[in-house]
């Protein structure tokens, strides 16, 4: 395993983040807490010590999981994220949002299902326009100053939003944004163009979620719809598969996938690994199988001329998971 340091955190992760969001049970495609077990036992032996969940995954029972899974372990070696803006365990009024009320008790569910009286990464599940982004960051700045929250992320949104909240944060001396977690991948990379350039210049690091477009960078496209998640993103409306030279990409990582011997995941890993604004991708995975490929495509070396291979056929695509 390899290591970096979070942004301005100070904190040292390992260089892919495990997601949580496939443990529990609100999709057919999920795993129990029996298999998820064994999939973080074997992340933390692969020397993965960076996990991130959500209230919202399968309504708490991902943190619940990934709580009693730790409790086994030194807390003190692991670096938890979590995330509060969609409804936890319940679903009320005041559930989701974020507003102090919504905070204050999603962050003290949320606390009390992983089983921690703090967390490491407290990230806003994205923006909230009913909310004014002070009273946001005054609420999460009291739960970092009363030792609930060590940190503070936020996930994909506008670079104009985020650039206001660092202001504000700067403004009323209040805890900054330290993290920011998008999607990134091989064929959506729209947050390189504003996001991705004040993320550096403010020291923010930078997480990128589905960094495998789904599954879709993982296998021949036309097989994309295959799957159970395959068919879960195309319902969803995720479209990983549409844009103008999706499918370009997808073959020229078939095609350098054989060159290399590895597999289609692998290169788009070592990608994401070699990419300069990446801190650590966030792996959501269901196979253990699967998570040691990713941990062995550290060792991917990819030249420049392989990069640009990749990235030539790309083209702009609507900006997509803001909302």
């Amino acid at each position: 395993m390899e290591y970096t340091t979070l942004g301005s955190t100070g904190m040292e992760v390992s260089k892919i983040c495990l997601g949580c969001m496939s443990f529990g049970s609100g999709d057919e495609w999920m795993l129990d807490e029996d298999d998820s077990r064994e999939l973080i036992e074997r992340a933390i032996d692969l020397g993965i010590n960076f996990f991130d969940t959500a209230n919202v995954y399968s309504s708490g029972e991902s943190e619940e999981i990934l709580g009693n899974v730790l409790a086994d372990y030194d807390r003190d070696e692991q670096v938890v994220a979590t995330k509060v803006r969609w409804p936890g365990a319940k679903e009320h009024r005041n559930a989701e949002g974020l507003s102090r009320k919504t905070i204050e008790q999603e962050l003290a569910h949320s606390l009390d299902r992983l089983g921690m009286d703090t967390v490491d990464l407290y990230q806003i599940h994205r923006w909230d326009y009913d909310t004014p982004i002070e009273t946001t960051l005054r609420a999460l700045d009291d739960a970092v100053r009363r030792g609930q929250v060590r940190h503070l992320g936020a996930s994909s949104m506008y670079a104009h939003q985020f650039q206001r909240a660092l202001h504000v944060s700067d403004r009323e001396n209040l805890a900054r944004f330290e993290a920011m977690q998008d999607l990134h991948h091989l064929t959506y990379r729209e947050e390189e163009r504003e996001m991705y350039p004040v993320c550096d210049r403010e020291n923010v690091g930078v997480l990128p979620w589905s960094p495998l477009g789904a599954g879709y960078l993982t296998r021949p496209h036309e097989e994309f719809s295959a799957t159970t998640r395959g068919e879960h993103e195309i319902d969803y409306g995720t479209p990983y598969h549409e844009g103008p030279g999706s499918e370009e990409i997808n073959e020229r990582v078939q095609e350098l996938a054989a060159d290399k011997g590895v597999t289609m995941a692998q290169i788009a890993m070592a990608w994401q690994f070699q990419h300069d604004a990446v801190t650590a991708p966030i792996l959501g995975t269901s196979s253990i199988e699967h998570l040691e490929e990713a941990v062995e495509a550290l060792d991917i070396d990819l030249s420049a001329s392989d990069v640009e291979y990749l990235e030539e056929p790309y083209h702009p695509v609507p900006v997509y998971g803001h909302e």
